[in-house]
């Protein structure tokens, strides 16, 4: 009987914990995990910007229903098709390359198309010489 009487009394501390841990997350915890998974499932309109730190440049600017996942050294970016495939995009960081990224609200953009505008400043010119 007093081994019932204890397991009861650690069900129910364990069970009260739960509700406090589930209770303690605010509103902007769930908002924010709300809108991860809205945006993993290409419901989020957003823009990516990689910047070029030591001079300041944009490199480039990617838009649209993206999902995005992240290491240290690459950003990847994963974009939904209007045929239903998918297409990844690799972006290399280092300690003067970051990006940002915005959730856009209020434009339209359609589910199946992104754009990417790279600033042709920053590619390097070279000439393609024919030897005969």
């Amino acid at each position: 009987m007093k081994k019932l009487f204890i397991f009861c009394i650690i069900a129910i501390i364990v069970l009260a914990s739960c509700f406090v841990v589930t209770g303690c997350m605010d509103q902007a915890s769930i908002v924010s995990q709300n809108i991860s998974k809205q945006a993993d499932n290409f419901n989020v309109i957003r823009r990516v910007t990689v910047i070029n730190c030591i001079q300041g440049d944009t490199i480039f600017v990617m838009e649209g229903k993206l999902s995005i996942e992240t290491t240290s050294e690459k950003l990847y970016i994963l974009v939904e098709n209007a045929d239903g495939s998918y297409a990844k995009h690799i972006i290399g960081l280092s300690d003067n390359v970051t990006y940002t990224v915005e959730n856009i609200n209020g434009n339209y953009v359609d589910r199946y198309n992104f754009t990417i505008n790279y600033n042709p400043k920053m590619w390097i010119p070279w000439t393609i010489e024919n030897v005969d």
